[in-house]
């Protein structure tokens, strides 16, 4: 057996108190490329209580922002230095393409740098009031902050929620997905290596049930952020309610991507197939709701068809792969399973809608391009988040039509308009209940830009100076300028 990699608490590498492990297995091939610690909510609980005691008792507090950013960016320049190593390990762990692992670990660094600017920055404000009062608010770091992520951006959702609060001076209790763990342990090890005093940084590997619970639950952390799915979601904000922790919540989506006839076609349909099959369809603002104005809607069908047969999916490190397995053989399934459910609700499969055999082998949890044509408002496959491969295409007549059916939804995270009408995109755009949206282009967003979503796609916002403020408190501080009694009594 290979070596058993270990959790990061307090300042060292650890096993879990139980001894057990798990196996994390790569999705192209399904062999185990290594054996992880697996801990509980024993282990958690020894994590928060570390980053309480680093919070409260070290001298993390009085470290200027100077130095908070001078650490992050070191951070930066050391997944730099390794930027190969980290995207090999985030492809054969993950599944995606290298070329979308490589653009992760850029944007992994850039979004250090960017909190590690941010950190210097002015963050507060003063109040001309009445004299002889100084007024001002400053902002402070919350406090023991519990951070989960998911398994389609590993390495780029533990920049989201690590760069931010630590920038603020917050300390961290951080879990990956237990099926994707490998480059925060490998971001760790530069965390250990840069610097960070003991305790201000903890990651404990295990499950949602056990170590994910108790980050939500426990009266000792004082935030908790959540990357993933709304029902789990749903799980730690009432968990939460409890100690009425702070709490962040970036989660499921349903997006619109609405084309009219007046887009220019070949840009509309080549953003489609970004919109859904980038990351083999698993991220959570993806495109997933194709509209199409009516006069246009068998000619892009048969050229979005055409485009997808194409796409080359195979192993993320082959050479040439567009598209890489599913992240597992249970989520395969459950995209399998939707596919199924929308041939049964009536349905017509435009192309894919199987698990591929490559080089004549069931090895590899992927997945056909899928394309769902026919659909009617009330599907499943038009209402649930499938989070794979299958885009579902939706037929409008007008603007309001367009509008109506986009918004129909429980989710509000992304939406995109394509059309050659600057008023109309913006007419539409304005109109859509959703947080991150786009006007002729799909899925490119930025560090400095708030992300987030409207109705159940989640609470607070991350990323951009918004991001930040989500990792601190506002305090009002009040200034007498006149140190003498107020009178308001009778001496």
């Amino acid at each position: 057996m290979s070596e058993v990699l270990r959790m990061y608490i307090d300042g060292q590498w650890v096993l879990a108190e139980s001894g057990e492990t798990k196996e994390i297995v790569n999705p192209a091939d399904e062999t185990v490329i290594a054996v992880v610690t697996e801990g509980n909510e024993i282990d958690a609980k020894k994590a928060i209580a570390a980053a309480r005691k680093a919070f409260d008792d070290s001298e993390w507090q009085d470290y200027p922002a100077s130095e908070r950013a001078r650490l992050l960016f070191k951070l930066a320049d050391l997944i730099e230095e390794r930027a190969e190593e980290f995207a090999l390990i985030e492809t054969k762990d993950n599944g995606k393409p290298l070329r979308e692992s490589q653009f992760d670990v850029n944007d992994c660094c850039a979004c250090f740098r960017y909190y590690a600017g941010l950190a210097t920055k002015p963050h507060g404000q003063t109040y001309g009031v009445s004299d002889p009062m100084q007024a001002m608010v400053v902002r402070e770091p919350i406090g023991v902050c519990g951070q989960i992520i998911p398994w389609n951006y590993p390495l780029l959702m533990a920049a989201w929620k690590l760069a931010p609060a630590l920038a603020a001076g917050n300390t961290i209790v951080f879990k990956p997905s237990e099926l994707t763990p490998l480059t925060a342990i490998k971001v760790f090890e530069l965390i250990d290596q840069v610097g960070f005093p003991k305790g201000v940084a903890n990651l404990v590997l295990g499950a949602g049930p056990t170590v994910g619970h108790e980050l939500a639950a426990s009266h000792q952390v004082d935030k908790i952020a959540f990357t993933g799915g709304t029902k789990t979601g749903k799980s730690i904000m009432k968990a939460a309610v409890e100690n009425m922790k702070k709490v962040s919540l970036e989660l499921g989506g349903k997006s619109p991507n609405i084309v009219f006839a007046d887009a220019d076609f070949e840009t509309a349909v080549d953003y489609a197939l970004f919109g859904i099959f980038a990351n083999q369809g698993q991220v959570c603002s993806a495109g997933s709701r194709l509209l199409l104005e009516e006069s246009i809607y068998h000619r892009f069908i048969a050229r979005l068809v055409e485009r997808a047969k194409l796409i080359k999916v195979g192993p993320g490190l082959e050479e040439g792969t567009e598209m890489g397995p599913l992240i597992s053989k249970p989520h395969m399934e459950k995209v399998l399973d939707y596919i199924d459910i929308g041939i049964k609700e009536g349905a017509t499969l435009a192309c894919g809608g199987k698990r591929l055999a490559l080089g004549g082998k069931e090895k590899g949890y992927f997945v056909e391009p899928t394309i769902f044509i026919d659909t009617t408002e009330d599907m499943r496959i038009v209402q649930e988040e499938i989070f794979g491969p299958v885009l579902v295409v939706q037929k409008f007549k007008d603007e309001a039509e367009a509008i109506r059916m986009a918004n129909n939804s429980i989710y509000g995270l992304a939406g995109a308009v394509f059309t050659n009408d600057g008023a109309k995109a913006m007419r539409v755009i304005k109109k859509l209940r959703a947080g991150i949206t786009w006007i002729n282009s799909y899925h490119p967003t930025y560090n400095e830009a708030p992300w987030g979503g409207y109705k159940q796609s989640g609470v607070g916002r991350e990323l951009g100076t918004f991001g930040y403020e989500q990792y601190t408190e506002v305090k009002q501080i009040n200034i007498n300028l006149q140190v003498e009694p107020i009178g308001w009594f009778s001496r």
